[in-house]
């Protein structure tokens, strides 16, 4: 008997209350078939996964890393403390069932810190100068909201001209730091139709432990890459290392990276349409360079965020004292964070520790003691951080959540107003989900739930947080 939605979205709840068998991911062998397939472990598998599981219908998700999470990823052994190496926020506390959920599974949740602090040469921003920053960053942002309601240009051609010694950094943060790429190769309208991320949440233990955590009942094989995939309008056949699957009906989660890089053959192939959609929403470029400076030489509070007034989009984000500990990381994006990246760890360290000594002096740099970097666009099973539509590209986000015979794309890309973050990831697995039980029967729909609202949003940037956040 097909459930109704309000019996699916209650059992999909109860399915995080579960207790966890011993912390650990239950290992499954590929089964030889199964009701859906699930591409990818990250955020967007594993929501579509728990979708699924809690509809009493037969799962498998197939992850070609060793690990869950996707751009989720923590490092709890580095540094002795949880250091996010992909996303590290959370949104829209309000709504966001991956808040509720990391509650019930016993993680801590915590608020981000509100705003920056702006470094001009070897001080702080004066009260006077803050405001002025601030309100070159509200008046870029209403340039490009005005331009975009006319076409879908560029971001960098509503520039106002006249932003002066704080251009570099609106660039920074409007652009690399918020979807990986510079302005000049950011949709005005995508920016614009970007939900409201001003309320920041992260999770005490790492975002990427929180994924890990949902994922722990599953039924997952790592390690099991998607080589070949099969699929027409009655079923699906994956091919992997360790044998073939067949289902009534795929979820692939891969970034839309690793959609257009051939990685995945498909038998037809995908549409033209889709993959054009999927090519105009190519993943920017965001890593961290992680830093351990005991003693705390910076004079940092804790979970201090700052920026630098900079004349170029060469410069970096500085989130100081995690947690209350020594680390620190330098976020770096766009095509100067990927050109650093492209250079390996130790170009990106000595950029790391040049930039520091520039802004606290030589004491600063020498401090510099373990290091970390990440380089997600040498990531095989990623090639980058969040996408970003290109100027004129904006529908491609729906265009890519289109089903494709008995396949569903999920994924960051496809929401089309929480692209970027695991907000979104979450929200399409779970879309994807729901879509695929309904086309194989097992969900049917009664009175339909309306949508939350969308917030307004602020027109002050909330902070960078890295690939997919």
């Amino acid at each position: 008997m097909p459930m109704t939605r309000r019996d699916f979205l209650s059992a999909s709840a109860g399915l995080a209350l579960v207790p966890a068998l011993g912390g650990r991911v239950v290992a499954a062998p590929v089964p030889r078939e199964a009701d859906i397939v699930v591409i990818g472990a990250g955020a967007a598998g594993i929501a579509a996964a728990r979708r699924i599981a809690a509809a009493n219908r037969k799962v498998i998700v197939v992850e070609a890393s060793g690990q869950i999470g996707g751009r989720c990823q923590t490092d709890a052994s580095s540094f002795g403390v949880p250091f996010d190496r992909g996303a590290r926020w959370m949104h829209n506390p309000e709504t966001n069932p991956m808040i509720r959920l990391a509650r019930a599974a016993g993680l801590e949740i915590v608020t981000a810190p509100a705003g920056q602090k702006i470094r001009i040469g070897r001080r702080y921003a004066r009260p006077g100068e803050t405001e002025e920053f601030l309100a070159a960053l509200v008046r870029t942002n209403r340039a490009i909201d005005d331009a975009s309601r006319k076409a879908d240009i560029a971001c960098a051609a509503a520039l106002p001209k006249d932003l002066g010694d704080w251009t570099g950094t609106a660039e920074f943060l409007l652009g690399a730091g918020f979807s990986g790429k510079d302005l000049k190769d950011v949709s005005a309208v995508d920016k614009v139709r970007a939900q409201d991320r001003n309320t920041a949440i992260g999770c005490r233990q790492g975002l990427g432990a929180l994924v890990a955590k949902l994922g722990e009942q599953l039924p997952l094989s790592l390690s099991t890459p998607a080589q070949r995939i099969s699929w027409s309008n009655r079923d699906v056949m994956v091919e992997t290392p360790s044998g073939k699957i067949t289902a009534r009906a795929a979820i692939i989660t891969v970034s839309s990276n690793v959609l257009t890089s051939g990685n995945i053959k498909f038998a037809p192939e995908l549409p033209k349409r889709a993959l054009d959609a999927a090519a105009k929403l190519s993943l920017g470029s965001y890593d961290r360079i992680a830093l351990q400076l005991p003693g705390n030489p910076l004079g940092l509070s804790r979970d201090d965020v700052i920026v630098e007034q900079s004349n170029s989009t060469k410069t970096a984000l500085l989130y100081g004292n995690i947690g209350g500990s020594s680390l620190c990381t330098i976020d770096i994006g766009g095509s100067f964070g990927r050109d650093l990246s492209a250079q390996g760890e130790k170009a990106m360290t000595a950029f790391a520790v040049e930039w520091l000594t520039k802004l606290y002096g030589s004491e600063a740099g020498a401090a510099v003691k373990k290091t970390s970097v990440t380089r997600w666009n040498a990531s095989p099973f990623i090639l980058g951080a969040m996408s970003a539509a290109v100027p004129g590209a904006q529908q491609s986000r729906k265009i890519l959540s289109e089903p494709i015979g008995c396949v569903y794309l999920a994924g960051e890309a496809t929401h089309e107003t929480l692209w970027g973050t695991v907000d979104g990831a979450w929200e399409s697995g779970e879309r994807a989900a729901d879509a695929a039980l309904r086309r194989i029967g097992a969900i049917r729909d009664t009175t339909p739930e309306p949508a939350p609202a969308a917030k307004p949003r602020r027109r002050t940037p909330h902070h960078p947080a890295g690939p997919m956040n």
